[in-house]
């Protein structure tokens, strides 16, 4: 059994150092100390922003490097614990071996899906908003269904998952909603999760007992920030203010703080009342709508290939990009990459990472 965790240890040397090329790690090391360098001057906060920005990307740049020597450095104690062990035939060190192992690989697999993460904006906070789709009462709760999956995928993220806005359905569920995902890479996750996901089970909303079929459609944006130069102009915008809905009593808001913008030269309208404040609602709201804009600015300048919305078709039969069986078997598969989980309920959790894997390669494959 040692010599089979050499081979492996020697499998592994061979994915560090590709990745060590991948990630360029000695011109990252040069970047670093001329970063380190700047901040020594003493103008260096007189831009304020663009000295956050600055220890933004140095920050990252050391956090990679670092993870990489950590790494590195386990598999080096791995090594020298083999040796050791093989001359005692020592069981214990066996064990703690193949559980190193375990995790470097790991850890090997969650750096090989960061890199391809190479788009302009994959790094960024992802703006997701569901819309229930044929269905009536049941793909309203599929819908909320789906919310929940996604937040559940992002808190286990250790994202910040935010409800930016919400309507309520009539009877249950969720006509649409709006939730914000913040922290490194979640757009870059989480843009092969736009599209229509379908439902199949039997409906707790059907007496009879039968079997229904459900779709809601899922759109995923990037927030852009200043940097993505879309000009929004004052008397483009017609603003209104109305009381945030709630579950009732203490939770109702008394105030008009909820804030809905609608962009007149597009009709695009974006709605924010997560926040007490009708100032940091509408703060957000156009977030919202300049991610939106940006998205229709890309759209038309790259019609032959849309790569923010996709091929979005109508929420029903035929368009969905993945389905959820609950009967008669348990099962969702990705009509896309072909990649099917058993376990629809830990899909529902949100353990959407095997989905989110495959359909990154898959994507890098087609180009």
């Amino acid at each position: 059994m040692f010599s089979e965790v050499k081979r492996e240890l020697g499998l592994l040397e061979t994915r560090l150092d590709e990745l060590r090329d991948s990630l360029d790690l000695a011109v990252k090391e040069e970047r670093i100390a001329e970063l380190e360098q700047m901040i020594q001057e003493p103008s260096f906060w007189d831009d304020t922003e663009h000295a956050q920005k600055t220890m933004q990307e140095l920050t990252g740049m050391k956090d990679k490097v670092k993870a990489y020597q950590d790494l590195r450095s386990h598999w080096e104690d791995l090594c020298v614990l083999r040796e050791l062990g093989a001359e005692e035939e020592d069981a214990d060190a066996l064990a703690e071996i193949e559980a190193g192992i375990k995790t470097i690989t790991a850890e090997l697999d969650r750096w090989h899906l960061e890199l391809l993460l190479n788009g302009p904006y994959d790094r960024n906070n992802a703006l997701l908003t569901l819309h229930a789709g044929a269905g009536g009462t049941e793909a309203m709760d599929w819908n909320e269904m789906l919310l929940r999956m996604y937040i559940r995928w992002g808190e286990k993220r250790g994202y910040k998952v935010d409800l930016l806005d919400s309507l309520p359905g009539d009877e249950a569920g969720m006509k649409s909603a709006t939730i914000s995902v913040a922290g490194e890479n979640a757009y870059g996750y989480l843009k092969g999760e736009m599209g229509v996901h379908r439902l199949v089970r039997i409906s707790p909303f059907d007496s009879s007992g039968r079997r229904h079929t459900s779709f809601a459609s899922l759109e995923v944006l990037p927030e852009v920030g200043e940097d993505a130069e879309i000009q929004i102009r004052t008397e483009d915008l017609k603003v209104d203010t109305y009381r945030a809905s709630g579950a009732g009593g203490q939770h109702v808001n008394k105030t008009e703080s909820a804030v809905r913008i609608t962009h007149i030269p597009t009709g695009i309208v974006v709605a924010c009342q997560s926040e007490r404040s009708q100032i940091q609602n509408r703060a957000t709201a156009m977030r919202m709508l300049q991610a939106k804009l940006f998205e229709r600015q890309r759209q038309e300048q790259e019609a032959e290939f849309n790569r923010l919305k996709g091929d979005q078709q109508d929420i029903a039969f035929g368009s969905q990009i993945r389905s959820y069986v609950f009967h008669p078997y348990n099962l969702v598969k990705d009509h896309r990459t072909n990649t099917e989980v058993g376990n629809v309920y830990a899909v529902m959790d949100g353990e959407l990472d095997d989905f989110i894997s495959a359909y990154l390669v898959w994507s890098t494959k087609q180009g």
